[in-house]
């Protein structure tokens, strides 16, 4: 991959990335995809992840161990926090209390406890430069087409939203910190927060109430490290009441790779239904055999349901693993980075996705539905 050109008219915006991992990587694949987009600094303690992200970017970049140096000696525009859950807390305030006016970009979960969500809802308040949270399901074009089909109407008042994710297992990451609880929030908050999110924004509502059962059934079994077994779930159902009377579901399963689509995601309203399914990556299904995802459109009345495929482009799929949304979602920050648009995801929607998973969590472990106090923050969309 060679450094992208850029056109004179192209402003280019000065990346530094904050985590060299696996999730890094494919920030680093989709930014090559934008113009005016330079990556000119990464920083990670592990030097095999810096070797591996400075070998993808392909073009000479400053590296640190820790993203202090970095703060403190690389000249950026915009951030890319791709590091483990349990670090972002610890970033982004150190990045608040840097005196620098720098774009945010955090992947999600924004954080991993509720003490930590009231802390940062405090700090980010008054921190003058975007804070942009990555939740890339939003950005799905199939997505896309459901969420403009609801606000735009063609169903009617929603009533129902149920979201199945049927999966592989959690990859292995460097110091194996995604395999305990401590350190990701749990898979309600590390991967579910997406659908969390996605909940609000499709149903433009907040959760009064959550119940969730789940366990760790089939992955992780035989592990061991350091004398520990993982303790992360790998299935779950959740019910998610809201304060309009609208329910939403989650089904989720991460031991279930034979699935030809990952996620089926469907909304009823009161004059029509509207579904899409989403293939897994080509990265992680059988060599040869992609496929688009669908969305169907079914209406009550005259019945007759209408389906078609959402193509996206092949360059863009290719870039990462989550549908082209990171390539879209880019766009989008750039927009704000460079004060052409809002910043779409707030640290109000991260903190709140991180609220429901966990207190769907919490379900879990209490066996019993778990009311949220905290229903207040506006849905950015």
């Amino acid at each position: 991959m060679s450094a992208p050109s850029t056109e004179e008219s192209v402003r280019t915006v000065r990346y530094g990335l904050i985590g060299a991992g696996h999730m890094a990587r494919e920030h680093v694949r989709n930014l090559a995809l934008i113009p005016g987009s330079q990556i000119v600094a990464v920083s990670d303690p592990e030097q095999s992840s810096l070797d591996k992200t400075r070998d993808q970017i392909g073009y000479g970049v400053e590296s640190f161990t820790s993203h202090k140096e970095l703060l403190e000696h690389a000249t950026v525009d915009a951030l890319v926090i791709a590091s483990p859950n349990d670090t972002h807390m610890e970033i982004l305030k150190d990045i608040f209390s840097s005196g620098r006016e720098l774009a945010v970009l955090v992947e999600k979960p924004v954080c991993t406890t509720e003490k930590d969500a009231a802390e940062l809802e405090s700090l980010a308040a008054s921190y003058p430069a975007p804070v942009w949270v990555a939740m890339e399901y939003r950005y799905m074009p199939p997505v896309q087409e459901l969420i403009q089909a609801v606000h735009n109407g063609r169903l009617g008042r929603p009533v129902m939203l149920s979201i199945t994710e049927h999966r592989f297992p959690f990859l292995e990451k460097v110091g194996d910190w995604n395999r305990f609880n401590e350190r990701t929030g749990g898979t309600l908050v590390e991967k579910c927060c997406h659908f969390f999110d996605l909940m609000r924004l499709i149903l433009q509502d907040e959760p009064t109430r959550i119940y969730a059962s789940g366990g760790s059934d089939v992955n992780h079994l035989d592990e061991k490290y350091q004398g520990r077994t993982p303790d992360i779930i790998d299935n779950a159902f959740v019910i998610v009441d809201f304060q309009s009377g609208k329910r939403a579901m989650l089904d989720l399963s991460l031991f279930a790779e034979g699935s030809k689509f990952q996620e089926r995601i469907s909304i009823i309203g009161d004059e029509a239904k509207i579904e899409c399914l989403i293939p897994v990556a080509a990265s992680h299904w059988i060599e040869g055999d992609e496929h688009e995802a669908v969305v169907e459109f079914s209406p009550r009345s005259p019945l007759g349901p209408e389906s078609h495929e959402v193509p996206v482009d092949e360059a863009v799929l290719a870039a990462g693993a989550h549908h082209g949304s990171t390539y879209y979602e880019h766009l989008g920050f750039r927009k704000a980075i460079l004060g052409e648009g809002p910043v779409e995801v707030t640290i109000a929607d991260g903190v709140q996705s991180v609220r429901m998973g966990l207190a769907a969590e919490r379900s879990i472990a209490e066996g019993r539905p778990i009311e949220l106090a905290n229903a207040k923050a506006a849905v950015a969309g």
